[in-house]
């Protein structure tokens, strides 16, 4: 079953038919864990990573490799330039990645990211007739971005359902989020369970070409007390 607090029905209408559903693939550990989740689940997958010009851009590459890992069905990945945006240090290279923690929301913050992924994921889903969709938002150990708490996703849920012919047609398209409620600890001893390699995976804010870990930044200190805590190494490469 689905660890996420949302009903996670099955649409498919036909007891042998497998169910489509489409990930959200950035790269990172817990997107990596949340394909994971749903290749175990039973769906048939298809993952989508986002090249928004992050200035970690070897996330995606890393997809790539995880992908594969995980024989999706298909991986796309979407051209959407948020470079303009330059509130964040995701988005503009000007900007320092901060290495302290901060009681506001942090300035690697991206405007709507999670709105616009979504939205993609939706769109794609209807193409392919998919009822399912996957992302890996956690409210637990994160970095305090508004787009990944409950009841942001509680709102996408409903709006998901409104503007979709597949819903109007009385198919609704469901959002599984299976990490939500759960500490980096656990999200990385179910991972393990389910046969995701952390060391294809790369969560720095600020990875260099090759995926190697800056170590310092707030993505990177979350990771590294999660492997901490789970008790098993970290195969993160560091700079």
């Amino acid at each position: 079953m689905c660890a996420c607090k949302f009903n996670c029905i099955n649409y498919s209408g036909e007891k042998n038919r497998v169910s489509k559903a489409v990930v959200l693939l950035s790269g990172g550990l817990d997107s990596a864990t949340t394909l994971a989740i749903a290749k175990n689940e039973g769906y048939e997958c298809y993952a989508l990573s986002v090249n928004y010009h992050q200035r970690h851009i070897a996330e995606l590459e890393a997809a790539k490799k995880i992908a594969l890992l995980f024989k999706v069905q298909d991986h796309k990945t979407v051209e959407m330039d948020l470079s303009w945006m330059l509130t964040s240090a995701l988005t503009n290279p000007d900007l320092k990645v901060p290495t302290e923690l901060t009681s506001h929301i942090p300035i690697t913050y991206v405007p709507a990211r999670n709105t616009l992924m979504l939205t993609l994921a939706l769109g794609w889903a209807e193409v392919i007739g998919a009822h399912d969709i996957f992302i890996g938002v956690n409210a637990v150990d994160y970095s305090g971005y508004p787009d990944c708490r409950p009841e942001y996703i509680e709102q996408f849920q409903k709006m998901a359902n409104l503007a979709t012919k597949s819903a109007v047609e009385g198919q609704n398209i469901q959002l599984h989020t299976p990490l939500i409620h759960l500490s980096k600890e656990a999200i990385i001893l179910q991972g393990m369970k389910l046969g995701v390699d952390y060391s294809l995976t790369v969560s720095c804010y600020q990875a260099d070409k090759d995926g190697h870990a800056c170590g310092v930044c707030d993505s990177c200190r979350l990771r590294q007390n999660g492997f901490k805590a789970a008790g098993v190494n970290d195969p993160t490469s560091y700079q």
